[in-house]
């Protein structure tokens, strides 16, 4: 049995509880690696450990793959993938584009999805069916728009700096196409894709966490979303997203190289 949108939204206020309080207090940060900053903070780790706990109560049959508190049962036909935290630089800089992602894999495939913007407060929700937004607009159904030419289209990555190589190479070749691009928005970017405001998301180095919640918001709201090599992304990886059909062929041909 799949959860439905209450369970959701009882994960999203579980989380909100830890992460909203901390939010622009001077919260103590953690840098997790040597020789770079990957930052992870008391809110992440609460945030996942409360989401986890109602998981484990309400659907024990199901795995769960979290950025903060490892993995269980990966090899199960759902699992969870769960980003309490997704853009912690953005949340310890008091930038408002960090959010909440809860996925739900099907036999690997994103089914269900939810990015809550506590802040904002606004929540968006892929049902399995349709995608809906719910925050200071009221509530409504969404759909991508259709910009069907990258010399109309908007473009958000998270940084030009995580590309190197041959990714920096592919990335800037469709970023020199495009009518306007943006830097520095992490989920929030994927999250105005499938409302219609922008076009084209693109990423790299991409954990299944940071994509898993976001798959379904696309998708259901009719756009696209693959890895660079046109395949699913659902494991992450360098990711395109797009409104349209049309707008995801141009861009993924460049890419392709």
């Amino acid at each position: 049995m799949l959860p439905d949108r209450a369970f959701f939204d009882r994960l999203a206020e579980a989380a909100k509880a830890e992460t909203l309080p901390r939010f622009r207090i001077g919260t103590s940060v953690v840098n997790k690696i040597e020789g770079g900053f990957d930052p992870v903070t008391e809110a992440d780790q609460s945030a996942e450990a409360a989401i986890r706990a109602l998981i484990e109560k309400h659907f024990p049959e199901h795995g769960i793959l979290g950025e903060e508190h490892g993995n269980v049962g990966l090899d199960r036909e759902y699992v969870w993938v769960i980003d309490p935290i997704d853009g912690t630089r953005a949340f310890i800089s008091g930038l408002p584009v960090w959010g909440t992602l809860i996925g739900l894999y099907r036999n690997g495939e994103a089914v269900m999805g939810l990015m809550d913007q506590p802040f904002t407060g606004e929540r968006y929700f892929a049902d399995g069916e349709k995608t809906t937004y719910r925050g200071p607009g009221g509530e409504k159904v969404l759909s991508t728009r259709a910009c069907n030419s990258l010399s109309d289209a908007v473009l958000f990555t998270t940084s030009p700096h995580l590309y190197t190589g041959d990714f920096k190479t592919k990335y800037e070749a469709v970023q020199n196409k495009v009518r306007l691009f943006r830097y520095g928005c992490d989920c929030y970017a994927f999250a105005l894709l499938a409302a219609g405001h922008i076009d084209l998301v693109i990423e790299c180095g991409l954990k299944p966490y940071d994509v898993g919640g976001l798959i379904p918001l696309i998708e259901q709201a009719g756009g696209i979303v693959t890895n660079w090599q046109g395949g699913p992304a659902e494991m992450g990886g360098e990711v395109i997203a797009a409104g349209s059909a049309e707008l995801h062929a141009q861009a993924l041909e460049i890419l392709k190289g």
